[in-house]
């Protein structure tokens, strides 16, 4: 392969992990950007999203069924079950965990993100297992020639979700009554408690609206990984909360822009300096990124949009 060739198969490739990134980094800072809190069990609502997927799957038996109309429909069920199942494990945590120490000192609830990302790990590897479990290919093996780089149809099928998603994502933040209410629920809660808003409901929507898109995102890394594992969750969301404050925290766009960035980067470094190193570039990106701009590229936080 030629140079540039081996440049645009790794900008596909990071393009296709970024899109992953993204969809969990927007979790990270819709949260944050309403409630100030920084959800640190959000990457094993990821992974608990992916486990989700394999079983239902497993219990469509999709695994080994030859692609078609059915395996379609397949891949829209196990990604709108393992949403739906993860948008109510966002909101029982909002409201078990988070929203009894709303009005506690800051690190209280970081503790217990820290905590409840600990119960999440423990339970999955109690059911499922502590090895690595094979997530059924739903996606039919294509493989189509661009510019020299090989372009799977499991990656087209990857940043069209990611892109439907995150488009629909800041309609909804930015188009409609909700999401008018969740940006001026970051800007003032209390004057929205004198306005009639429903606070709690708004914030728990918000965890919902999350949690459903980390689960989107770890059914697509399963399927683009072929494995999943309970630790999955820890490293992958640990970059996806870097992707969030590499575009600015708070920001919806500057986590789409971060993650894709993220998984660009990180790819490029993999593919041409080492990938014994690929997971120290995100951080080493950040940290440069924090030295000059330390409100991120987009800086700006959900509540300055209301």
């Amino acid at each position: 392969m030629t140079a540039s060739q081996v440049f645009l198969q790794q900008l596909a490739n990071g393009l296709t992990i970024g899109s992953i990134y993204a969809l969990i980094a927007l979790g990270y800072t819709m949260v944050y950007g309403v409630i100030q809190l920084i959800n640190f069990a959000h990457g094993d609502v990821f992974m608990v999203g992916a486990y989700m997927g394999l079983s239902v799957c497993l219990w469509l038996g999709l695994e080994g069924a030859a692609p078609g109309a059915a395996m379609a429909w397949g891949f829209v069920g196990v990604i709108g079950a393992a949403m739906f199942g993860c948008g109510m494990l966002g909101l029982g945590v909002e409201r078990l965990a988070y929203r009894p120490l709303r009005r506690a000192p800051r690190l209280a609830a970081l503790i217990t993100a820290i905590g409840v990302s600990f119960f999440l790990q423990n339970a999955v590897m109690l059911i499922y297992g502590a090895t690595d479990r094979r997530f059924p290919p739903l996606v039919p093996s294509i493989r189509w020639e661009v510019g020299g780089a090989t372009v799977t149809a499991l990656q087209v099928v990857i940043w069209a979700s990611a892109g439907i998603m995150m488009l629909g994502l800041q309609a909804l933040v930015m188009r409609t009554r909700l999401g008018a209410a969740m940006r001026a629920t970051a800007q003032d809660p209390t004057a929205c408690w004198l306005l009639g808003i429903p606070v709690d409901r708004i914030i728990a929507l918000t965890f919902v609206i999350g949690s459903s898109l980390a689960a989107s995102g770890g059914v697509l890394f399963g399927l683009y990984y072929n494995t999943v594992n309970f630790h999955d969750g820890y490293l992958t969301g640990i970059k996806a909360f870097t992707a969030a404050v590499l575009g600015g925290i708070g920001n919806i766009p500057g986590a789409m822009v971060g993650g894709l960035l993220l998984g660009v980067l990180e790819t490029l470094g993999a593919g041409y300096l080492s990938a014994q190193w690929k997971h120290v570039f995100a951080f080493v990106v950040l940290v440069v990124l924090l030295l000059f701009k330390p409100t991120g590229l987009l800086g700006e936080r959900v509540a300055d949009r209301a």
